[in-house]
């Protein structure tokens, strides 16, 4: 992915809000069959990651990224950014 995709797919990110929490009990296999799900429904999403949390950010965020074959885009403080291009119909078109 270039850096113009990724700034690109930041910019859509900015007006979303997080529709996952991580929390104490990490990522776990229901949570990782949840963020397919979404990727598939939304393509990007946001994740908050809570202090409570097993990990820092950017782990964690790598971890779900590697588990569900999504892109991490970006972790900013507590979020995470995540895409990945749905099968059929694509609606996000990068650049």
């Amino acid at each position: 992915m270039t850096s113009k995709q990724r700034a690109y797919l930041r910019s859509l990110a900015s007006r979303l809000d997080a529709i996952f929490q991580i929390g104490k009990s990490g990522i776990t296999d229901v949570f990782v069959e949840q963020i397919n799900d979404a990727l598939e429904a939304r393509e990007l999403i946001k994740i908050s990651v809570l202090e409570s949390a097993p990990d820092n950010t950017r782990n964690l965020g790598e971890e779900i990224a590697e588990k569900t074959n999504a892109i991490l885009v970006q972790t900013m403080g507590n979020k995470i950014t995540l895409y990945r291009a749905r099968k059929k119909n694509s609606k996000i078109v990068l650049p």
